[in-house]
């Protein structure tokens, strides 16, 4: 990130200290030809957009949905529906014979003798008449007995084919081409004057020049105008110069380099997967399809499931995908935090990309977050840095980082770096002594009195400034050396950046540098809820994924993931275990995010605590006694015994018992074994609050 606030530019960057520049040699190999043949595209824009879209509920696929019935309709016993239809059918044979043969009377023929003349007796229209009547009357017993016996449901049950399901929604109809409704004839353009502008986006539509991210980036652009119409000049010209280029993304980017999900711009929504149909879920949602968009990651999501699960490349790579996607359409704004080498995508689909400890990274981290407030500095570094050490109280240890650096700010106009801060943490004389001269040259007396407290403490009990030493120490390795730089010579990546529609990949060592990966993450978090919360325009959706969040969340930070909500922001979190959160955040954890996930393999206590959250429901059990039956009869006796001898099984009698009973949607042991390889559990809430009950999912492969 620019200090100007641009990204993305083609300017030539300056080389970071400690780059060792790779070495001139030939150019690469073309790569091998591909073995098969590509992928479907799929869909043209213009059928893509014509596409109707609907929703029942919170995570449907609403691309070409059609919503179910949210109850399944009682099905009849096939064996049932054979011997109704045979009764009916042997009633009607017996009723039309009783009618034929004048056992009945003669009533059913008067119809017949009432409207055929007398003069017809003996010839030939009497009988044609006659015969009519009969096919009347048989197909009259054949409609009602058939109706009876229910014939036409048996002869489609004996097909195979079902029967049509009742929806509750209607399905939007499809718009008609050049219709007043047709999205790609951009109505509302038109309805604001401008035809011309209406015409020229269509025709780029049509002729395969606008993809759907220019499709998505100008419908944004247009809201803006229409939020302020002072901007209608401007993008009228920027599509007349530009057409579907028009209104691009700073980078330029007009598409991600590779795509490994299905996505649908116009809902931005990715395709997560298909529900299960089995009774395990819902019937109104089995068989539909998964996805995930803003309005449901806007509650956080919490993922759990042992390394080798898929939530990598099933969950955290397609959805940062789709909010980088957004973010090249001027929607969103995404970061993804892993550890090196993690397959999140080729770096050209990232706007910057922070390889901590790697000298060849163009892109810093600031560690201070972008303010310029002491207070809130220390708040967000004391929380990284002893935010999970038991005993130890975090406000103490923020009051104790404000003491060095306000005035260290004050001397010097900048916070300190990461040696510097290290060397006062640790009372270094040398560092202390040219701290305390800078301050009496300048005259900052109150700034004297917060370094004057600050050495008051060291010596106190429970001063946390050899733990901050400790940790602060982590970060001092020759392997960040030219990382973390406050002195302006580097390129620092700040969350304040978050008002922009930016991509963001940031790797942490984790191979080599366990606890300072943890430290960098913990103050991502602290950082991002801080920065979606202040942050002036909220339009953007700011979305913040780990990949992996062990030894990563905080007291203060779980608090902080319930007002993302309001913040239009949220966060992925993925865990191979509740194990690796303290224990008493557990609980409050589950609480805080609105959508939970346990993919196939979870252990039964992470399963208890997923049970716990999703809580019971109230089902229909129906329970069979088996009766033996005494008879007091000889002859009774005696077909019992034989029976008993042919068989091998006492006579008895089925007492079935249905009864109302409150169960859990899914237990701790159906969860750890009952959750096959490529699936898992999911329960969503929409920042509007609604509920998709705990569904299990067949999880789309991706590569």
């Amino acid at each position: 990130m620019d200090t100007d606030g641009t990204y993305g530019t083609d300017e030539k960057r300056p080389p970071r200290a400690g780059h060792v520049p790779r070495p001139a040699g030939p150019p690469p190999a073309l790569p091998p030809k591909p073995a098969h043949a590509p992928a479907d595209p799929g869909p043209s824009l213009t059928d893509w957009l014509r596409t109707p879209r609907s929703s029942d509920g919170p995570g449907v696929w609403t691309y070409g949905h059609v919503p179910r019935a949210a109850e399944e309709p009682e099905r009849t016993p096939t064996r049932q529906l054979i011997s109704g239809a045979l009764i009916a059918l042997l009633a009607g044979l017996l009723l039309w014979s009783l009618l034929w043969n004048g056992y009945l009377g003669g009533f059913w023929l008067w119809p017949l003798y009432m409207f055929t003349p007398d003069s017809w007796a003996g010839k030939l229209p009497s009988v044609v008449a006659s015969y009519i009547w009969y096919g009347l009357v048989i197909a009259t017993l054949t409609v009602g007995f058939g109706r009876l016996g229910r014939w036409p449901e048996l002869a489609r049950r004996m097909l195979r084919s079902r029967a049509v399901q009742a929806v509750q929604a209607a399905v939007p109809a499809r718009p008609e081409e050049g219709g007043p409704e047709d999205p790609v004839a951009w109505p509302q353009v038109r309805g604001a004057g401008l035809g011309e502008i209406a015409d020229r986006l269509g025709a780029e539509a049509g002729s395969g020049r606008m993809n759907d991210v220019d499709y998505a980036r100008i419908r944004r652009a247009w809201e803006s105008v229409r939020a302020e119409p002072a901007r209608a000049a401007a993008f009228a010209d920027a599509v007349r110069d530009k057409g579907a280029g028009a209104c691009v993304h700073p980078s330029g980017a007009r598409d991600l380099p590779v795509r490994a999900a299905r996505h649908d711009l116009l809902a931005r929504q990715v395709l997560l997967g298909t529900v299960d149909d089995s009774e395990r879920n819902p019937y109104g949602r089995r068989g539909t399809r998964l996805a995930l968009d803003p309005a449901v990651l806007g509650t956080s999501l919490l993922a759990v499931g042992p390394s080798g699960a898929g939530k990598t490349r099933q969950l955290v790579r397609p959805v940062v995908e789709s909010l980088a996607l957004q973010a090249l359409a001027g929607q969103a704004a995404v970061i993804a935090v892993a550890s090196a080498g993690t397959q999140l995508g080729p770096d050209t689909a990232y706007d910057v990309v922070v390889r901590v400890g790697d000298p060849e990274s163009v892109y810093d981290l600031d560690l201070y977050g972008g303010t310029t407030d002491a207070d809130e500095a220390a708040t967000l570094l004391a929380e990284a840095f002893v935010g999970d050490v038991p005993g130890l109280e975090v406000r103490r240890a923020a009051t104790a980082l404000a003491q060095l650096l306000g005035p260290f700010r004050a001397a010097y106009g900048r916070f300190p770096a990461v040696p510097e801060l290290r060397e006062l943490l640790d009372r270094v004389p040398e560092a202390l002594g040219a701290l305390r001269s800078a301050l009496e040259a300048a005259g900052h007396q109150v700034m004297l009195r917060e370094l004057d407290a600050r050495e008051r403490q060291y010596a106190a009990q429970g001063d946390p400034g050899p733990a901050l030493a400790d940790r602060v120490a982590l970060l001092d390795r020759p392997a960040f050396a030219g990382f973390f730089d406050t002195t302006g010579q580097g390129r620092p990546f700040s969350l304040r950046a978050l008002e922009h529609p930016l991509r963001v990949r940031i790797d942490l060592p984790e191979r080599g540098h366990a606890d300072a990966s943890r430290i960098l993450a913990r103050l991502l978090l602290a950082q991002f809820n801080a920065s979606a919360a202040a942050r002036a325009d909220r339009s953007l959706f700011a979305f913040l994924a780990f990949d992996d969040a062990s030894h990563t969340l905080t007291p203060q930070t779980v608090r902080g993931l319930q007002r993302l909500r309001s913040a239009n922001a949220g966060v992925l979190l993925t865990l191979r275990t509740l194990d690796d959160v303290p224990e008493a955040l557990r609980t409050p954890l589950l609480g805080a995010v609105g959508c939970r996930m346990a993919f196939s393999g979870v252990t039964t206590w992470d399963g208890k605590r997923f049970a716990e959250a999703w809580g019971t429901e109230w089902v229909e059990t129906r329970d069979v006694t088996h009766r033996t039956v005494f008879a007091d009869q000889p002859l009774t006796r005696a077909i019992h015994a034989f029976r008993k001898l042919v068989t091998g099984k006492a006579v008895t009698t089925d007492a079935v018992t249905v009864r109302q009973v409150e169960r859990e949607r899914w237990s701790a042991s159906e969860l750890a074994h009952a959750v096959p390889p490529g699936y898992a559990v999911l329960s969503l809430t929409s920042v509007r609050g609604e509920r998709a009950a705990p569904l299990l999912v067949r999880l789309a492969a991706t590569g």
